[in-house]
C-alpha cells in the first residue's frame, strides 16, 4: 500500500511511464488504483520519431499496472522524508522484537 499511497500524492503531476514493451509515454497523472493501474491525460509518446502512428491517437490513456516497467517522477514532486518515514514504519511493524 506504500506505493499506492505515494502515487496518489502525485495526481496532477507530469510523469513518464515506461512499459514492458519499451514504449514510453509522458502525461499528467489523473488517477491510480490499488493495482497501480494508471490514467494519464495530455499524453505524448517519448520516442515519437520511432512511433509516429501513436502521435495523434493518444490524448488520454489507461495503463494496466501489470504492463508498467518504470514510472519516472519529477524530482521536485517526491517528498523523500515522507517516503523514508513510511518505509521505517513499515519495517518496524514487520520486525519481531
Amino acid at each position: 500500500m506504500l506505493f499506492f499511497s505515494f502515487f496518489k500524492t502525485l495526481v496532477d503531476h507530469e510523469v513518464t511511464v515506461e512499459l514492458k514493451n519499451d514504449l514510453s509515454f509522458r502525461g499528467t497523472l489523473k488517477s491510480v488504483d490499488q493495482y497501480l493501474n494508471i490514467k494519464l491525460d495530455n499524453v505524448t509518446i517519448v520516442d515519437e520519431h520511432k512511433y509516429p502512428h501513436l502521435q495523434v491517437a493518444t490524448r488520454n490513456m489507461f495503463i494496466r499496472g501489470s504492463v508498467v516497467r518504470y514510472v519516472h517522477l519529477p524530482s521536485n514532486a517526491v517528498d523523500v522524508q515522507l517516503l523514508e518515514d513510511a518505509t521505517r514504519r513499515g519495517q518496524e511493524t514487520r520486525t519481531p522484537r
